[in-house]
């Protein structure tokens, strides 16, 4: 079996360190801190599947990305761009994003599944069904907003 996301996580900070990349080093690090955090939140101590893994760093990259965009709304040049910098590192953990056309195919068989499922093909009522479908066959590879908005559209 492949070593895990985490496993890869580990061994890339240090390489990073050893490298004396400070920028990738104390990104991953953040990074294994918030894998941390999340094993310890609730009840009890759990081990993540890559997919949780997957959920922390697409989350981690969305708030890098935000942080950039208000930084450079507030004139902060050199701020968003360690934030873009950090962004495009936890990018390279992440699975290739889907194009468009992808994210349609995704979309189309959601509400084909549905259609099944009802017996008539679903309209706006049923969209919480189609999006959960959707997202499972995205497999985080795009965002709930894109999600949603394709759904939409062909609904």
């Amino acid at each position: 079996m492949p070593d895990s996301l985490k496993d890869r996580l580990r061994a890339d900070m240090t390489a990073a360190m050893k490298a004396k990349d400070a920028l990738r080093t104390s990104t991953i690090r953040m990074l294994m801190a918030a894998v941390q955090k999340e094993e310890v939140s609730g009840k009890e101590a759990r081990e993540l599947t890559d997919d949780d893994v997957l959920k922390i760093l697409s989350k981690e990259s969305k708030k890098r990305g935000e942080a950039a965009e208000i930084y450079t709304e507030n004139g902060r040049g050199e701020l968003a761009a360690k934030e873009h910098a950090e962004a495009q590192i936890i990018d390279e953990y992440l699975p290739t994003p889907l194009d468009n056309a992808e994210l349609a195919e995704v979309v189309d068989t959601a509400i084909a599944q549905v259609a099944e499922e009802l017996g008539h093909r679903p309209g706006m009522k049923q969209m919480g069904q189609v999006m959960k479908v959707a997202t499972g066959l995205a497999g985080g590879k795009a965002d709930g907003s894109r999600i949603s908005a394709a759904v939409k559209a062909r609904l």
